[in-house]
């Protein structure tokens, strides 16, 4: 299935989309005078102020990131070892007008990057940049990260790997290129709330896989604002839901395919 309908299924089961379809399905009942037009209307609305909500949506992405561990820097003869560091790509930012109006590396791709840099100095392990061109842009993923990494950040970058659009396929062609160099055991970079999914689909396709998690949600306190909508928790509900269904599908797969 190509990436683009994929994702234009994906946007009927993920909010805000899915939520609206609701509440337009309670205002019809409603027009048609049903009995299930108001509790339907009730439900919508809770659900979208929820899924809108800081406190509730953060929530969320904190059970998905309770499943991995930060490395622990501050005792790196603690940290498990791994023979090479593959940094997942996650998307672009299209034309850029700011340079030049090339393709190059989005903020989320930006967070991954500046922790697989830090990495690599810390370890001296050779890395690899993993993402395609699911856009239909014309430089991968993985080059734009390849750019990014030795200009901005100086780190060098071995392995480029430009044709995978979803992290099944990451994990595949990443493998294919890794097990030619006889290797085996990585540190997966990734954010937090991806690393669930991503771990076990990188071990299933025969790494032994180090968490290297970034990108944690935080906050500094609890206050009132917590509690009022943000279009950025919706952003959060959205990640969250759809980690979710892969997570699920991925099980399901494995389960009736083993692939």
């Amino acid at each position: 299935m190509s990436w683009f309908i994929t994702n234009f299924i994906a946007a009927f089961l993920l909010p805000p989309l899915s939520l609206l379809l609701v509440l337009a399905l309670g205002i019809f009942l409603l027009y048609l005078r049903n009995k299930f037009a108001k509790p339907l209307l009730l439900i919508a609305s809770g659900l979208l102020w929820i899924a809108s909500t800081p406190y509730f949506a953060e929530g969320a992405l904190h059970l998905l990131e309770a499943r991995t561990v930060a490395l622990d820097n501050r005792h790196p003869d603690r940290q498990p070892q791994a023979d090479a560091i593959v940094i997942l790509g996650s998307g672009t930012y299209l034309h850029a007008p700011e340079y030049a109006g090339q393709d190059t590396v989005n903020g989320l791709t930006l967070q991954r990057l500046r922790y697989g840099a830090k990495l690599q100095r810390e370890t001296g392990k050779p890395i690899l940049v993993s993402g395609g061109k699911p856009l239909g842009n014309s430089v991968s993923e993985a080059q734009q990260m390849r750019f990014s990494l030795e200009q901005d950040f100086r780190v060098a970058v071995r392995w480029t790997e430009g044709v995978s659009n979803n992290t099944s396929e990451n994990a595949r062609y990443s493998f294919q290129t890794l097990q030619k160099a006889g290797i085996r055991k990585i540190y997966l970079v990734t954010h937090a709330w991806h690393m669930p999914r991503s771990a076990g689909i990188f071990r299933h396709a025969g790494f032994e896989v180090v968490e290297a998690p970034t990108a944690f949600t935080t906050r500094q306190r609890i206050d009132p604002l917590a509690f009022l909508p943000h279009a950025e928790s919706l952003r959060d509900s959205k990640i969250f839901v759809h980690e979710m269904i892969g997570l699920l599908c991925y099980r399901v797969k494995l389960a009736i395919f083993g692939i």
